[in-house]
């Protein structure tokens, strides 16, 4: 069976405080690491970011 390409697989999440400057540092880790096939997400509930790590295939 051929994979998608593109899928993203969950690595892992973690929450911490909210912080405005949070958004620069998923940025530049989403730059830095793409040749290693991974990908950073962040979401922001009430006063907290969730950031997420994916491999993508």
């Amino acid at each position: 069976m051929e994979h998608e390409k593109g899928k993203l697989e969950l690595i892992s999440t973690q929450r911490v405080h909210a912080h405005p400057e949070m958004y620069k540092v998923v940025d530049f880790l989403n730059k830095n690491l793409k040749e290693h096939h991974l990908m950073f997400g962040l979401t922001k509930k009430e006063e907290s970011m969730v950031i997420s790590i994916y491999e993508v295939d």
